[in-house]
């Protein structure tokens, strides 16, 4: 397919941040970052040239599902405005070399219908149609954002598991929702509700069968090391501020219950003792990771999206194209006042 993998990881990458005020107008925006807006008409143009010069957006068109570009081009602009963000205030200065060696090997092979699905297809498209060291550039800022967090970042936070007997089970999407709304408006339910699901997960591992709450695990401030879960560190688990709850499919695909954190405090400036040896991210699990800590730039960023590209989901870093399409969700919880993060 001709793109490698760390460009593939950063722009594939589970709030709709609505408002009004000062700055662009959203009215003819697809979306506004800040002060950039992306009119309708500059989406438009993009998805007539992908239809021109790409099979797979020809694909696309007879299936009538071009929305699915229209998505892509929005949430490749989202993530571009937010790691630009990101490197100034770090003080990240991109690799040339890297960003050089990245772009040499972009090609312009069109993208045609190699069966890996739209998603993949539609990354590529958009990142094609995109300068390719812009598209170079961000990859090898996400990845040193990545690397200069990684090692000290760490949460602290309770969990429950919610049991799902597939991807799309929508009754325990349904109680994974319900209850994260519990836990915001009320915090107090957190250790009751967590010593139950304990109770219930320990005689389902006798069992086989679940309990009458459906909980799965559960757990008490538990310490979290990006380093050493680097699948989770790829997740709003650490993505998010400290005194909210997240919840997702934390273990997918493998496993594809529910689950609830509780997040009690983040840390990202020392490192985190560990009863388990640190695992040497990849690259794309490097800019996959560097994707996640654009999260708490979302909220300062002034985030509004057009609502014919749907809405945009914390939990996945994207584009859905409504609320219950989302991949979970991020709560604040009651009466906490969430800390400034990073």
């Amino acid at each position: 397919m001709g793109r490698p993998r760390a460009l593939v990881a950063v722009v594939a990458g589970a709030f709709l941040l609505a408002g009004c005020g000062s700055g662009p107008s959203q009215v003819g925006s697809a979306v506004i970052v800040g002060d950039r807006s992306v009119s309708l008409d500059q989406v438009q143009s993009m998805i007539d040239q992908a239809v021109r010069t790409q099979p797979y957006a020809q694909k696309l068109a007879r299936e009538h599902k071009l929305d699915l570009l229209g998505r892509e081009i929005v949430r490749q602009t989202v993530l571009h405005e937010l790691t630009g963000r990101a490197a100034q205030k770090e003080g990240l200065v991109a690799d040339q070399a890297k960003i050089a060696g990245l772009s040499a090997q972009e090609n312009a092979t069109p993208v045609g219908d190699t069966g890996q699905g739209d998603q993949i297809a539609v990354t590529q498209i958009v990142a094609k149609l995109r300068d390719r060291n812009e598209v170079a550039s961000d990859v090898v800022l996400e990845g040193q954002l990545a690397q200069k967090y990684l090692p000290k970042l760490s949460v602290s936070a309770d969990y429950v598991g919610i049991s799902a007997t597939s991807e799309t089970d929508a009754d325990a999407r349904a109680r994974a929702f319900d209850l994260a709304k519990q836990f915001a408006a009320d915090p107090g339910k957190v250790q009751s509700t967590i010593q139950q699901a304990g109770q219930e997960a320990q005689q389902a591992q006798q069992t086989g069968a679940p309990g009458p709450g459906g909980f799965s695990d559960a757990g008490m401030t538990e310490l979290f090391g990006a380093s050493q879960y680097l699948s989770l560190a790829q997740t709003p688990l650490f993505g998010s501020a400290a005194n909210s709850v997240v919840a997702f499919q934390a273990r997918m695909p493998s496993k594809p219950d529910w689950y609830l954190f509780v997040i009690r405090a983040r840390g990202t400036d020392k490192a985190v003792p560990a009863d388990q040896e640190a695992q040497k991210p990849t690259d794309q699990q490097l800019t996959s990771i560097g994707t996640r800590l654009l999260q708490p730039y979302l909220g300062e960023a002034g985030l509004r999206v057009n609502p014919r590209y749907g809405v945009w989901d914390v939990v996945s870093m994207s584009l859905a194209p409504n609320l219950d399409a989302t991949k979970g969700t991020v709560l604040p919880l009651s009466g906490a006042a969430a800390p400034a993060q990073q």
